[in-house]
């Protein structure tokens, strides 16, 4: 395998040429615009940048965004991608655990990056893409980059009130997207449509699957994602065969009737992950899509992408439960239980996750990273990383792997993995509450906030949407008098779960 992500793009730069790359609602870029533009990228950044340092990155779902993430490799750097519609509060937390020397932003975005706490070097990214190339400085910009060098980082919830950057690896990168294509089998006439925004995890297939294959990504208007019928429509337009969402965008389309006035002609292939799907939803895309492969996935940002695959070969009914499936190449499951042993076929074990396409670990934070990345305790003979994932799981007498669950209060929510307990501490914050508690009703995907405090629901709410992501504010948010206690002091968290609706 290739040291880096480099060798794929230079080499589909030779391949593919003219051919369209990346593609919006009015711009597109061709696999040798794509590796020209980061070769200017890359010239400029070796001005400000050593190689290994972070970039942060500021830029929005445009055919530019990943031509100026491969312009910071070319740099020998590694970019951390940031969501323009965040709150200020939450970027500046992830400007301040990322330490960036500088930052790109497109024009778009300008006015946003200029209210952030960020004093390095900003860069605007159309004033930088026709910068003069310098081979020679680029070639000694990665003179020294390694597969185990870092790509990106990916910031995702912290229960410590502080989120946390995975950082990623070219060769774990490379691992997955290779173990992705041996299953869904791209090739250059392919075209995948984007659902995702480019600075989220799941984006990273729409992203690197074409400089691997020669496909062609069309990043879909976000809006349409409300509009079945004119998402189909714009999907039937650029031909889309294969998408790789979320659990949350395959739902949307059946949830709002979209099948009654179309369906996507051209698709061949729906991976989809993030969370359990509902089977209701599924039901509908496959009696509407009967010669279109269905492949559930199952795998947390430290794995990089996702570790396990299940390719539904039989119609669903409304009761059905989908397995997560058996591992991607290059990714070894384990199952490990309170004694760090084996279970027993069909026993419940918590998943770890073993191999080449594991995450470095979190960025800044060794302790936090120590306690999940950890030498696998079934080998005392050489050093084996593992990282344990907080969820349950267990196999069946097929080797199927089956997902249980969480053990902790970790939850996944609208594709995103979130700590309660982070949610409570940005509510302690608020004046006028004065005990809370987080839970998450699975069944209708609410999150719920209980307090007890003078604060109202409307003030705890315009808090949270002035401070944190969309999809970590409580949609209910309950005032109690006093909020219920165990014998020991504890919160009666099981008694709060009563109370949902």
């Amino acid at each position: 395998m290739e040291k880096s992500i480099l060798a794929w793009l230079d080499r589909a730069e030779e391949t593919y040429q003219e051919k369209i790359a990346y593609q919006d609602e009015t711009s597109e870029v061709s696999f040798r615009d794509a590796a020209k533009i980061s070769r200017a990228v890359g010239t400029c950044l070796t001005e400000y940048t050593n190689p290994q340092e972070a970039v942060a990155v500021l830029t929005g779902r445009s055919v530019m965004t990943p031509p100026c993430f491969f312009g910071v490799v070319r740099a020998g750097c590694f970019y951390a991608p940031m969501d323009a519609t965040m709150p200020d509060t939450r970027l500046n937390q992830i400007l301040s655990v990322i330490d960036a020397k500088v930052m790109i932003v497109d024009r778009e975005n300008l006015e946003k990056a200029n209210s952030l706490s960020f004093s390095g070097k900003m860069l605007i990214l159309e004033e930088i893409i026709d910068t003069p190339v310098d081979e020679e400085v680029l070639q000694k910009a990665v003179f020294n980059l390694t597969g185990k060098a870092p790509l990106y980082a990916i910031f995702t919830s912290g229960s410590t009130g502080v989120p946390k950057g995975v950082i990623t690896s070219h060769e774990s990168l490379m691992c997955y997207i290779d173990g992705l294509q041996e299953v869904i089998s791209l090739n250059e006439t392919d075209v995948l449509g984007n659902q995702s925004p480019l600075d989220y995890i799941a984006a990273i297939r729409d992203i690197y699957l074409p400089i691997l294959t020669g496909a062609r990504t069309v990043i879909l208007p976000k809006s349409e994602f409300a509009q079945p019928k004119l998402l189909f429509d714009t999907m039937n337009q650029h031909g889309v065969t294969v998408i790789c969402w979320s659990t949350a965008g395959i739902e949307l389309p059946a949830r709002l009737d979209g099948f009654s006035e179309g369906k996507p002609e051209h698709l061949r292939c729906v991976v989809f992950s993030g969370s359990v799907i509902s089977s209701v939803c599924l039901k509908e895309w496959q009696e509407h899509m009967p010669d279109t492969v269905f492949i559930n996935q199952y795998g947390p940002t430290e794995a990089t992408g996702s570790c396990t695959y299940y390719t539904i070969h039989d119609k669903v009914t409304e009761d059905t439960v989908l397995p997560i499936g058996i591992p991607y190449k290059h990714y070894q499951i384990l199952l490990l239980n309170e004694e760090n042993k084996t279970p027993e076929t069909g026993e419940t074990g918590e998943i770890c996750v073993a191999g080449p396409a594991l995450a470095l670990g979190y960025f800044g934070a060794p302790e936090i990273t120590a306690k999940s990345f950890i030498q696998n305790p079934l080998n005392k003979n050489y050093p084996e990383t593992i990282y344990r994932t907080g969820d349950l799981g267990k196999y069946d007498e097929d080797g199927i792997l089956w997902f249980l669950g969480r053990k902790d209060r970790q939850i996944k929510h609208m594709g995103h993995r979130i700590e309660l307990d982070e949610i409570e501490m940005t509510a302690q914050k608020i004046d006028g509450i004065k005990e809370c508690s987080a839970l998450y009703q699975k069944k209708k995907s609410l999150l719920y906030l209980f307090y007890s405090g003078e604060a109202t629901p409307k003030e705890i709410s315009l808090y949270f949407r002035a401070n944190m992501p969309a999809f970590m504010v409580p949609r209910k948010v309950i005032n109690m008098d006093e909020l219920p206690h165990l014998p020991n002091g504890k919160l009666d968290r099981k008694s709060l779960e009563k109370q949902f609706k």
